[in-house]
């Protein structure tokens, strides 16, 4: 059967006519809405309610809000604007705790603005350039993992993906969906199984959503189905995304992907995780050092207004959880799919980033 696809990728993140232009991802999949933004502090909010989400696109979200903020700025000279610009950094680097690629992008460009020469007006411009690159950058960097994966997956396959690692949670294309649109536009025929995932339902209402207007055929499922699936054999590998990735490969995901990875292992399926290399943090030895959010209560015991669990009862409700190194097949990134060892290819993977700038 062949696949049909939109020519043109949502864009999650963009800049236009001087203003941070979002979709608001709160709203899907009801309502395609765009959000513009001028006020640095909103653009925090944004990323903290999750009407912007996925670590590479809040990553590039809050380096944009950091270059909006520096161009307001009214500052007496040089030293005066820095110190202005180091309490705004900081407020959107806690913004959400997990996602590396948030602190990732707020350091590249505040190590920027102390490096730039200059006066002020200088730094600024070379802030907004800098955030506007690495929009370029993230799409590029999508569309070459996004090739590298499709490799991995088989013709007439079906892939388990979990919450969303599509165009949404990227500036475009996506990670784990980029794989899965790579393989498509490489003319295989693949069916994908898109987990609920509770308690926001990322999957069912914005994984489905983007599949359903590109014409990929997509089944979502409850979270608790997955491994019935696997031991009928209707799966044939698992695709995820990523929001931070330790040294040694253990990887932050979606809460719930941990339980995939444990029962892909048990039916041998193949069990990838694609990220762009700005999601692996070198300086963490260990998926232990991963700072877990915790996120609202009022996620798990409401359905929007209506309250689901009983007044009094205890809540857990962490976002992520962490998949140990040696549950996961390859990590597919731009540079390549990176197999075990991963302390080994991981540190090769940036070597190779290394030469190529």
């Amino acid at each position: 059967m062949s696949q049909s696809r939109h020519s043109k990728i949502l864009q999650t993140v963009a800049w236009e006519q001087g203003r941070l232009r979002l979709i608001d991802q709160n709203a899907l999949p009801g309502i395609l809405r765009h959000l513009d933004y001028t006020d640095w502090r909103e653009v925090v909010e944004a990323i903290r309610t999750m009407i912007v989400r996925g670590a590479p696109a809040i990553g590039c979200t809050a380096a944009l809000g950091i270059a909006m903020a520096a161009r307001n700025q009214i500052a007496a000279g040089r030293e005066d604007f820095l110190e202005r610009m180091q309490p705004i950094a900081e407020k959107f680097r806690t913004a959400r705790p997990t996602a590396v690629n948030l602190m990732w992008a707020v350091d590249r460009l505040m190590e920027l603005a102390y490096n730039t020469p200059g006066s002020v007006v200088d730094i600024k411009d070379a802030l907004m350039r800098e955030a506007l690159k690495m929009l370029e950058e993230d799409l590029t960097a999508n569309r070459r993992l996004g090739w590298f994966g499709a490799d991995l997956l088989a013709d007439n396959s079906n892939i388990l993906t979990h919450c969303n690692a599509g165009a949404l949670a990227t500036v475009g294309y996506g990670t784990a969906l980029g794989v899965i649109r790579a393989a498509v536009e490489m003319g295989k025929n693949v069916h994908v199984y898109a987990d609920e995932t509770r308690p926001r339902l990322q999957g069912m209402k914005l994984t489905a959503w983007e599949l359903v207007q590109e014409g990929i055929p997509v089944t979502v499922i409850a979270d608790n189905m997955a491994a019935s699936l696997m031991r009928q054999g209707r799966v044939d590998a698992v695709v995820v995304g990523a929001d931070r990735i330790a040294n040694n490969g253990d990887t932050a995901n979606k809460i719930g992907t941990y339980s995939l990875a444990v029962v892909a292992k048990h039916h041998n399926i193949p069990f990838y995780v694609a990220a762009p290399l700005s999601t692996i943090d070198r300086n963490l030895p260990t998926g232990l050092q991963i700072p877990i959010e915790q996120r609202d209560t009022r996620e798990m015991t409401h359905i929007g207004e209506t309250r689901i669990a009983p007044e009094g009862v205890g809540i857990l409700n962490p976002a992520f959880d962490v998949t140990p190194a040696e549950l996961i097949t390859a990590i597919i990134t731009e540079e390549g799919v990176l197999r075990p060892s991963f302390a080994h290819s991981i540190t090769a993977a940036f070597e190779i980033a290394k030469k190529a700038d």
